[in-house]
């Protein structure tokens, strides 16, 4: 199925069946994102995330009939945030991608813009900010043709968690994130550079999601108690895309159009 892509003021929430459904979806909008912005402006510069739940996702788009829809020699591939590990490391973002589907596409190395997980947070958030004012400008925020998120039991989204100092970065475009032992530290796009999305994607799947979920989609005044719910670019569009479980806690805003369901 192939996804359109409109512009919206509000989130577009899609509960679709299971993550194979949301999987398939997300790689619709891959395609035609990709597409358009190829179009118009001769490169596609996309943010992809780590976690589980993206995993189908880049499968799918290292394997027909995804591969072959997208120009993939005009594509740019970034992180929203990243651990600080090399990257061969298990729990490396990149290398999730890289496996799934990098090494499977056709792309010039310089296309990929990874963040260097292997050295220190400070310096990896100096390193990876020089990468991105190189390639979208010295001056103003860098653009992102598509973001895609997903989303923590906390609310956390990238590494942008409750409660960080990283929320209020008005100045850095990615900022070092310090997590007590024995988690690892990363660097993360700081919340102005999401916000400066023309298109933002969030993929949410699992049981252990519905209690959030409904925090932040539920429009009970929560939303802005999670950075999740911070996501609210003035010219762009988000989707949610997120399974029946996940969703489970949302049925009392059925009635909400800009909620739409799937049996496919």
């Amino acid at each position: 199925m192939e996804a359109t892509v409109t512009k919206a003021s509000n989130p577009q929430v899609q509960i679709l069946p299971d993550l194979e459904a949301i999987s398939h979806q997300a790689a619709s909008f891959f395609v035609a994102i990709s597409r358009n912005s190829i179009a118009t402006k001769g490169r596609f510069a996309v943010a992809l995330s780590g976690g589980s739940t993206p995993r189908r996702l880049y499968t799918l788009l290292g394997s027909d009939p995804y591969r072959d829809k997208v120009e993939w020699r005009h594509v740019h591939f970034f992180w929203a945030d990243e651990r600080c590990v090399p990257k061969e490391d298990d729990e490396s973002n990149f290398r999730l991608a890289y496996e799934a589907f990098l090494s499977k596409i056709t792309v010039p190395a310089s296309n990929i813009h990874r963040v260097k997980g292997e050295e220190d947070p400070e310096k990896g958030a100096k390193d990876y900010e020089d990468d991105l004012r190189k390639f979208f400008g010295m001056s103003g925020l860098p653009a992102f043709d598509l973001m895609i998120l997903g989303m923590g039991e906390d609310g956390h989204t990238a590494s942008l968690f409750p409660g960080s100092k990283s929320l209020e970065e008005t100045i850095r475009l990615a900022f070092p994130v310090y997590m007590k032992r024995p988690k690892r530290d990363r660097v993360t796009l700081t919340l102005q550079v999401l916000n400066n999305s023309a298109q933002i994607l969030f993929l949410v799947s699992g049981p252990s999601k519905a209690k959030i979920v409904h925090d932040v989609l539920g429009n009970e005044g929560k939303t802005e108690r999670y950075p999740a719910g911070l996501i609210n670019p003035s010219n762009g569009n988000i989707v949610w895309l997120i399974d029946r479980e996940a969703a489970r806690n949302l049925k009392r805003s059925f009635h909400d159009p800009s909620i739409k369901h799937s049996t496919d």
